[in-house]
């Protein structure tokens, strides 16, 4: 398979060492705005499958000439959220498949952004699917760890453990911390906000997608493996659009354990209105308060030396088992930054996002997944997705929860 990846930040290089040690990747060249950023990448992998590029993400005319360039059977997009429809339209345009780990951004609703939807993540994407259809080419939406791993833990649940699902959460939590620094997000800043302070979205089978106050009904939930307790909060998040689309669920929602201080720390960039995406004007330069905000703060990419601990990505389900008894199970995925850093030059959190499109990658090259059209992870089977975890030198564990309160 011929890869283009564009964007050679944290993801973007992680995917370069990981799909270095993969055959089934014919070539891969490696873009960025910043083309040294991209040849320190492809330079550290060692291997001539692997080249560099030069590309502007935001211009679809500059990724339309990359494509056409480098022939690839799929683009792979590694950068910002904001950078997702001008690529997917490029590929849309030039005819050739398309992969992403965040979808396009939702947009809050106009005058009740704490009750109702505005445009959801991903529904610039879906309303393009007839075109790809048409076309008889691709668009595999969601494919990191979260949304990605996460939506396929829930595809696995319907299918081998559960018969009715009353509750399904992605909870996202870890215990890491960098020295030298209180506030030092270990993915993009420019997401992060993007996530966090958006008006968090959640599925109601009766109800259908509303949403709530952002930081909305704190719980505190015990991840495994020794990263213990964390304050989780409601939070925006692509898996509450993908995974009512294809399993049936009375409730979806992702909670992310962010802890208390990072909380207080978004709350008050957005009172400062460091958030903002809008351009503001300083003396004679024009910049934008959260591009600002991300230059100033460290570069995750750049950070395993300096990080400890794990992070951890998981699915709790509830509801009745195949027999039709109470069962609640959290089916996760945890990465040590210390086994990472060792065996990748990669911080756990980027390394944990990047092996999700190379394992899809390679069930589409070897057949076993055949995406048609704009779909998420739970289009298609979970097992040999799971299969292939291992492969990649990562696991994914059940723990079995309470299951009290359930009623069969």
């Amino acid at each position: 398979m011929k890869a283009l990846v564009i964007g050679a930040g944290g993801v973007g290089s992680a995917i370069a060492n990981i799909a270095s040690r993969r055959p089934f990747i014919t070539s891969m060249v490696l873009a960025d705005r910043n083309l040294s950023r991209a040849q320190e990448a492809v330079t550290k992998v060692n291997d001539p499958r692997f080249s560099a590029e030069e590309v502007d993400a935001s211009d679809v005319k500059s990724i339309r000439a990359l494509i056409r360039k480098a022939a690839p059977d799929i683009v792979v997009n590694a950068v910002d959220p904001r950078f997702v429809m001008p690529i997917f339209l490029a590929c849309e345009e030039e005819k050739v498949n398309y992969m992403d780990m965040a979808m396009s951004l939702s947009k809050p609703h106009p005058t009740d952004p704490t009750n109702k939807p505005g445009i959801k993540s991903g529904d610039e994407q879906f309303s393009r699917a007839s075109h790809w259809e048409k076309s008889g080419i691709y668009a595999l939406i969601g494919m990191g760890v979260e949304p990605g791993m996460s939506d396929v833990f829930a595809r696995y649940a319907e299918d081998e453990l559960f018969s009715r699902i009353d509750y399904l959460a992605v909870m996202d939590g870890s215990n890491l911390t960098v020295d030298g620094y209180d506030f030092a997000p270990s993915f993009s800043i420019w997401t992060t906000i993007e996530e966090c302070l958006n008006p968090p979205l959640i599925w109601d089978e009766d109800r259908g997608w509303y949403t709530t106050e952002p930081f909305s009904e704190l719980e505190i939930f015990d991840f495994p493996e020794g990263i213990g307790p964390v304050e989780c909060v409601n939070v925006e998040h692509e898996e509450v659009v993908l995974i009512p689309m294809k399993i049936k669920a009375k409730e979806v929602r992702f909670k992310y354990g962010l802890g208390a201080q990072f909380i207080e720390t978004l709350k008050t960039i957005h009172s400062l209105g460091m958030d903002k995406k809008e351009k503001v004007k300083v003396g004679s330069v024009e910049i934008s308060p959260r591009d600002l905000l991300a230059s100033i703060l460290p570069d995750p990419a750049t950070i395993g030396d300096l990080m400890h601990g794990k992070t951890c990505a998981g699915t709790l389900v509830k509801g009745l088992d195949k027999a039709g008894k109470p069962k609640a199970v959290y089916i996760y995925n945890v990465v040590d930054n210390a086994w990472s850093m060792k065996n990748y030059g990669n911080q756990a959190v980027v390394w944990q996002t990047a092996i999700n499109p190379l394992i899809a990658m390679e069930l589409v090259a070897k057949g076993v997944w055949n995406p048609k059209g704009v779909v998420g992870p739970e289009w298609f089977p979970a097992q040999p997705f799971l299969d292939l975890i291992s492969e990649y030198g990562s696991s994914w564990h059940i723990r079995e929860e309470d299951p009290k309160g359930i009623v069969a």
